[in-house]
């Protein structure tokens, strides 16, 4: 089996399919406001329909439009975002209220063509987007972590042939049962995700142009059932040799022939194509460290069963130190009650099943230290250390702002200077880098040092450190004070894999007035985020790193 195409790949194939057949209902996309997002986004077309969590029922629906009626004399009524099937992004779609859910998942249910793109900047697995709307979703998937390098579209396709295609793709005869055969392994209940499959299938061979292949089956099969099973299918008992020697084999069937015609794909290559993209806690109840992306204004998030803030429980089997929530669990079972009871007469109580079992889930999360390292040296000065100064304070006021605690180092001359301690002190962090003077070598090496030693401490301190470096490149100082550029260039490359190593986010902001390749070639040594910004005032490069950061 092939690996599984990247997420952002496979969250634009995602939309190419609900472009070709809106009965797919839409797509749910966990990823913070930023270029990743955006670059996605580009795909949808000019003609979205931008939601908004409050929007009541006359913006959705149409209502009396009072300006018109009082300047015509009679009534008239505006039509509604919902009046013309097309497609509805829902930015914020963690903070839907019930009501607009509700409202939204009826609208797709009434299949007149429209699509949701729910936009989830959801910060844990288990928030966000309303259950009874995502169900309605055949497509979702996680961009928080899709570094910019890799958010590349791939060519448009042609959906106005896809479209006409649609309708002549015919469906394996064998297919129907095989989907939901695979659902029921891994534990999914809703019907839906069937169908989805199926029409996912249908979507990409049409897509493709061509029938629908063992490609087209995996491919559907991984992108709408992967993020909805609750549990791994239990392995396939062996065979008992004596039996087997005993019964003749079966002849052939004409069903046989036509499923091997169809290209249906073994049941085994369709559990691993699904069980390739499942999150890794799902067998690991949960318990694991989750390190998400920098700029969501928080430090690292880690999952348990014991401490924290309470977080949606999720479907599960106790054991390992889960505990079960006896409410959800009940709330679970509820609906089923009357079923249950016809089907055991004889059994009293409530009838509780393990499908109903829900395990209790909590998160805590550590704050977000941002660590600014400037270059105060005599090249910087000269050419923008007045910019890189106010570009900090801007980006001050929003780590401020996001409660994230800010230390501040400066680097000049023969080392590095811890101007500013962690603190949340807006107005000691502003005074300090007033003061800042500019002149002499450039220690960058002494500057990375610096940063690393204080993100050392601040991570024992129960914090989750970033770096901000601001310099122009031009390092001349090593690590033992000596002048010489070769051996300052290769200090800094040494401390920037140490701190790599350590796992510390950063993004290095290139301030000279000409982009310096030593720069681009140290921040991929620090796996961070490159920033040349030559001749921008303190508003754009506030702007440009606080891109980079979400």
């Amino acid at each position: 089996m092939a690996d599984p195409a990247p997420p952002f790949a496979r969250a634009a194939l995602a939309l190419d399919l609900l472009a070709v057949d809106p009965g797919l209902g839409g797509l749910r996309l966990v990823a913070r406001a930023g270029p990743v997002r955006a670059a996605l986004t580009a795909r949808i077309g000019p003609g979205a329909r931008r939601l908004h969590p409050a929007l009541d029922d006359d913006a959705l629906f149409g209502g009396l439009d009072l300006s018109a009626t009082l300047a015509s004399g009679h009534r008239v009524d505006s039509a509604g975002l919902l009046a013309e099937p097309a497609v509805l992004v829902l930015p914020m779609a963690e903070r839907t209220p019930p009501g607009l859910a509700a409202r939204l998942g009826a609208c797709l249910d009434a299949g007149r063509g429209h699509l949701l793109i729910a936009l989830d900047e959801t910060a844990g697995d288990g928030e966000g987007l309303p259950a009874a709307l995502s169900e309605r979703l055949a497509f979702d998937i996680d961009l928080s972590e899709v570094p910019l390098r890799d958010a590349t579209l791939p060519p448009p396709a042609d959906i106005a042939a896809a479209k006409l295609r649609l309708a002549a793709t015919d469906l394996p005869d064998t297919l129907p049962r095989q989907i939901a055969e695979l659902t029921l392994a891994f534990g999914i209940d809703s019907p839906r995700a069937a169908l989805f499959a199926l029409r996912a299938a249908r979507a990409l061979a049409s897509l493709r142009g061509g029938e629908i292949g063992p490609d087209e089956v995996e491919t559907a099969a991984a992108l709408t059932l992967a993020h909805r099973a609750t549990q791994m299918p239990e392995p396939d008992p062996p065979p008992d040799d004596d039996a087997a020697a005993q019964q003749p084999p079966p002849p052939p069937s004409d069903s046989d022939n036509a499923g091997q015609d169809s290209g249906a794909l073994p049941r085994e290559l369709l559990v691993e194509a699904i069980a390739a993209l499942l999150p890794p806690d799902l067998l690991e109840g949960g318990a694991r460290a989750d390190r998400r992306a920098t700029g969501t204004g928080a430090g690292a998030m880690n999952k348990g069963n014991r401490r924290g803030r309470p977080l949606p429980s999720r479907p599960g089997r106790p054991g390992s130190g889960a505990r079960i929530d006896l409410v959800a669990t009940l709330r679970a079972a509820a609906p089923w009650q009357t079923i249950r009871k016809m089907a055991q007469p004889d059994r009293t109580g409530i009838h509780v099943r393990m499908s109903d079992i829900r395990v209790k889930r909590f998160e805590d999360r550590s704050d977000r230290l941002l660590v600014f390292a400037v270059d105060a040296s005599g090249s910087s000065a000269i050419a923008r250390l007045a910019e890189a100064k106010g570009a900090v304070e801007l980006l001050l006021g929003q780590a401020y702002a996001r409660r994230d605690h800010v230390a501040l180092i400066a680097f000049r001359g023969q080392g590095a200077e811890l101007l500013l301690s962690p603190t949340r002190s807006l107005v000691r962090t502003k005074r300090q880098l007033a003061a800042l003077p500019g002149g002499g070598g450039t220690p960058l090496a002494g500057g990375l040092k610096a940063a690393m030693e204080l993100a050392d401490h601040a991570r024992r301190r129960g914090l989750t450190p970033t770096l901000a470096l601001l310099t122009d490149g031009r390092a001349n100082i090593a690590l033992n004070g000596e002048a010489n550029r070769a051996a300052a260039a290769e200090d800094a490359q040494r401390v920037a894999r140490s701190l790599r190593f350590g796992g510390m986010d950063s993004i290095v902001i290139d301030t000279g007035n000409r982009p310096e390749k030593q720069l681009r070639t140290l921040s991929e040594i620090l796996d961070g985020t490159y920033l040349p910004l030559p001749r921008a005032n303190a508003e754009r490069l506030s702007e440009a790193v606080s891109a980079a950061l979400e």
